[in-house]
């Protein structure tokens, strides 16, 4: 190692100590820590013939009296571009073949922080803009960006080191009172955010082994970003000056120890490898089917062993523990979800020029994590429709009688085993007529007599539907309302409407809480044995000659609570041979399916069983009606029944 790398390895060292200097230590401890390092460099670099780098740290030195740890940051710059302007002997080396990036765990940490860092950034923003006081939000929204750049280096990411170099130091100058955070900088600050996790999404391909290219360095976005210092007259000089000096800030080489972020001082998390985490959970199922093969065996019953049978015992509950355990494992908040759409209306009511109140209640309430995954997509469509049709710019609300800023809710709770996510907002609401006019159009419909509205607002979910009058950016194509409907029928979930013309809309997901398991009522109907959601079962009964009626054109109904409900035999449906064709020697189940009730005859009841969800494969994925497989206790296969589709398939033939 050279004399004038030693140097560099020393000034960079001190930098990398600035990652986890506490920004809230005193000043004396500053001092204490710091002056020695700062002596070994200014003598090392003045033995060297390198004076401005001796002057660099000499001026750190002389400033320790009214220094505040902010100020480090400054200083660590000058002593950086110092050594930059000595000469190539001491610029920055190369990214050696060896660099920790390449390593695949320390990259999947490092993407994995700084994704968590980047989404709380993002609500730590959205909460600053709201209250430009909000000192709490501020400094987290500074310990994400000091933290991002302190890894960065360690990793040898220059780009990402610098971009979030320069907007920590903009908010250090915020948390000084030095700066007052706008507008204007929440824009600036959040493009940097989406910048950063463009490069997350760049190195997630990275370790996924897809071919993909790094984004480049937005020069005009670190001006911008320089610009907001200007009342402080730090970025006063010509546009060149400027990109000279936000260019200037070299990344140091990898230090001898690790730098450990502040994800170490959090209580207990632990990250695990989602696919370990989805093994695990699959195993845990087997187990339980293991576990109840075992105990259904025949061969088990003639054994007439108390201590066996105690054993057995506590063999089903710490089974029946650990998958509850393993599948709790699965489940996350929706809390997050709900937050970057909250940045997602924060844009669009800017772009549109509307004034939104977003509101979020249960974030606290826990999904399947691929059900949370797979929501991202048609919550954003939705998201888009309420903004760009839904709500009305502030001149017509004022119009309206109503207050010119519009309230936009997401909400999440339980009902009935299941979590049903509610978008609504208090804006035009859906214009019956006009969906009914562009469906008779476009040839969905005849007309509309006879249809209720729950009916007539589904049209929109129909592919390539719209009632825009224009075309935007965001929305008015036909092209989203039916990937939302795809995706929640993906999920065994079903969309319900409400809506009030001029009150506003209301969109209700339901949704299962998981899905791997289910609580379903197992049927036999002759060798058969299917499985019905024990969540849309209502009631079960035998009937009798005064509850069977067949009503012309409308095929057979059952007079359940003084309603007829439409009835179908499950036996027709898929072309079986019934233990009896009699259905006062069958069993009625009473199930709620779109909203609405009917009723399946099958030949008997079996009894309920908590089953772990097998998928069917590519053979049988268009059979409708049919959700996926479980093996049930006794060994045997059952089908689970896909209700929704069961209902809207009611009318055809095969079912009467």
């Amino acid at each position: 190692m050279t004399p004038t790398n030693q140097l560099r390895r020393q000034v960079e060292d001190l930098a990398l100590r600035l990652v986890v200097e506490d920004p809230e230590s005193s000043d004396s401890a500053i001092a204490e820590r710091w002056m020695p390092a700062l002596k070994q460099i200014r003598d090392e670099a003045a033995r060297q013939g390198a004076p401005a780098v001796a002057e660099a740290a000499r001026g750190i030195m002389d400033g320790f009296s009214a220094v505040v740890a902010g100020d480090l940051q400054q200083g660590i710059l000058r002593l950086q571009q110092a050594l930059e302007f000595a000469g190539p002997e001491v610029s920055s080396p190369p990214t050696q073949p060896d660099s920790l990036a390449q390593d695949p765990e320390l990259l999947s940490d490092f993407v994995l922080e700084s994704t968590e860092h980047l989404a709380r950034i993002e609500t730590q923003l959205l909460a600053l803009e709201r209250d430009p006081h909000d000192s709490e939000a501020l400094n987290s929204i500074f310990r994400g960006f000091h933290t991002m750049k302190g890894l960065a280096g360690f990793l040898e990411f220059w780009d990402i080191q610098k971009l979030a170099h320069e907007v920590e130091a903009v908010l250090d100058h915020a948390r000084n009172n030095e700066l007052q955070i706008t507008p204007a900088a929440i824009d600036v600050i959040l493009e940097s955010a989406d910048r950063l996790r463009r490069w997350m999404e760049h190195l997630e391909r990275v370790l996924h082994q897809q071919t993909s290219d790094p984004p480049r360095q937005d020069e005009a976005l670190l001006l911008r970003i320089r610009g907001l210092l200007l009342p402080l007259g730090e970025a006063s000089a010509p546009a060149t000056e400027l990109s000279a000096l936000a260019t200037a800030v070299e990344a140091p080489p990898v230090p001898n120890e690790p730098v450990r972020s502040e994800r170490h001082s959090e209580a207990m998390a632990v990250k695990v490898n989602t696919a370990k985490l989805d093994y695990l959970v699959d195993m845990a199922g087997e187990m339980v089917i293991a576990e109840s093969l075992v105990r259904h065996d025949p061969d088990l019953k003639t054994i007439k062993s108390q201590r066996l049978q105690r054993n057995v015992a506590q063999l089903m509950r710490i089974t029946t523990e650990l998958q509850k355990t393993a599948m709790a494992m699965r489940l996350v908040p929706i809390g997050p979800l709900f937050r970057r759409m909250a940045r997602l209306v924060r844009d669009l009511s800017r772009q549109f020029g509307k004034q939104v109140e977003m509101q979020t209640e249960g974030d606290d309430i826990e999904l399947d994590r691929n059900i949370v995954e797979e929501l991202a997509d048609p919550l954003m469509h939705m998201v888009r429709n309420a903004m760009d049709h839904g709500i009305e710019p502030p001149k017509e609300r004022l119009d309206r009688g109503k207050n010119p800023t519009s309230r936009f809710i997401l909400r999440a709770l339980h009902h009935g085993g299941q979590v049903v996510i509610e978008i609504a907002d208090d804006g035009r609401g859906l214009d019956r007529d006009k969906i009914l006019e562009k469906a008779i159009q476009r040839g969905l419909i005849s007309s509309g007599q006879g249809l209720a509205d729950s009916e007539i607002y589904g049209l929109i979910f129909e592919p390539g539907f719209s009632t825009a009058t224009q075309v935007t950016n965001v929305s008015g194509r036909g092209v989203g309302m039916d990937v939302v409907r795809r995706h929640i029928e993906k999920l065994r979930g079903r969309i319900e409407i409400q809506s009030q013309p001029g009150m506003g809309a209301s969109f209700l997901l339901k949704l299962p809480l998981t899905l791997a398991i289910i609580d379903g009522l197992v049927v036999g109907v002759g060798r058969e044995r299917f499985i019905v959601p024990l969540f849309a079962v209502r009631e079960m009964f035998r009937p009798t000659e005064k509850t069977l009626w067949t009503v012309q054109q409308r095929g057979e109904m059952a007079l359940v609570r003084d309603k007829l409900l439409p009835v179908f035999r499950l036996y027709k449906k898929f072309n079986m041979e019934p233990r009896s064709e009699n259905p006062f020697e069958s069993v009625l189940i009473v199930a709620e399916a779109e909203g609405e009730r009917f009723c399946m005859l099958v030949d008997e009841l079996i009894g309920k069983q908590e089953v772990v969800i097998k998928s069917l494969g590519e053979t049988f994925k268009d059979v409708g009606g049919i959700a996926g497989g479980a093996i049930l206790g006794d060994g045997r296969v059952g089908l689970i029944l896909d209700l929704e589709r069961l209902f809207k398939d009611r009318n055809c033939e095969p079912c009467h």
